[in-house]
């Protein structure tokens, strides 16, 4: 080979380095396509609210009616949940008149998940037509209101996991490769969230989310950086989530049960038992506000 041409095939491989491509990564929406094809044929309900049900919180799901049942792992590329508390299905049925699909459980980067796994059935929801996504949590309470078993709406959020799903080659099939995350959680979704919470005796708050990568707690000088940093909320979860609903289009609200108080808040350690058990103790609360959320979400997106 002449070393005019070895020149320009050299030239060639720095624009095309091998496995470049156009779409997000290879074969990503035929691949949540195939998901939402082979859940689409085991129900005859087209959801247009999904749920992501996050640590003790999926036993929501099982207060579906005409509910199907799909474990995560019978539906073609999607990412088990290895989590304690998190059941790893999905379930599509109804909640009053509305038809929803149900995650019991999600997967993290702490399992180690990459990002663009964490965010596939997110993917999947998106191609099934879903125009909303309500996303919940188990998380650590910062701000000195937000005590054990608070309910807190998401306002906003930090990503400090040091990933995004949207890194690498954008299929603008899903979405514009620069996507605005100014209103990320749906102003109109949170003021009803707090409007029934307020309603059902709650007490709601609106709330700032960390989420770090875990699965170790934060310690005390973490969180009094979080804090520093306009935090009031901290979790190993659902910011990904976030990002690819907002950037396939899909309005979000997002839900934290505040299970514990975060690292040096109170003299005591933490763990997930106490996570699990909290979460238990209120669920009665939360599934009254998803029950009185979702037909208003369901007529705002009509």
């Amino acid at each position: 080979m002449s070393p005019k041409k070895a020149r320009r095939k050299r030239k060639i491989a720095f624009q095309n380095p091998a496995g470049a491509s156009k779409q997000a990564s290879p074969g990503e929406f035929e691949s949540a396509g195939g998901a939402a094809d082979f859940v689409f044929s085991r129900t005859k309900l087209r959801p247009q609210i999904a749920l992501v049900l996050g640590s003790g919180l999926g036993a929501f799901a099982e207060e579906f009616s005409d509910a199907t049942k799909i474990p995560y792992g019978e539906i073609p590329y999607f990412p088990r949940s290895t989590a304690v508390g998190h059941a790893g299905q999905l379930v599509i049925g109804k909640v009053g008149a509305v038809s929803v699909a149900g995650m019991q459980g999600r997967v993290h980067l702490y399992e180690g998940y990459s990002a663009k796994e964490i965010v596939f059935p997110v993917r999947v929801f998106a191609r099934m037509g879903v125009k909303a996504v309500i996303l919940t949590n188990a998380a650590g309470g910062i701000k000195r209101e937000f005590s054990q078993g608070r309910l807190v709406v998401i306002s906003d959020h930090i990503n400090l996991q040091g990933v995004n799903p949207l890194t690498g080659p954008n299929d603008e099939r899903f979405g514009l490769r620069f996507h605005d995350m100014t209103g990320a959680y749906d102003r109109r979704f949170r003021e009803m969230a707090v409007d029934e919470g307020n309603h059902l005796g709650i007490g709601m708050y609106e709330g700032v989310y960390a989420a770090l990568t875990g699965p170790s707690y934060e310690t005390p000088a973490e969180i009094r950086y979080l804090r520093t940093i306009g935090a009031d909320l901290v979790g190993m979860s659902t910011v990904p989530e976030v990002i690819a609903a907002r950037h396939s289009g899909m309005r979000v609200l997002g839900i934290s049960c505040v299970t514990n108080a975060a690292a040096g808040i109170l003299d005591q350690p933490l763990n997930h038992l106490e996570v699990l058990e909290t979460a238990e103790r209120v669920k009665g609360q939360f599934f009254n506000l998803l029950k009185a959320v979702i037909p208003r979400i369901a007529a705002a997106i009509a």
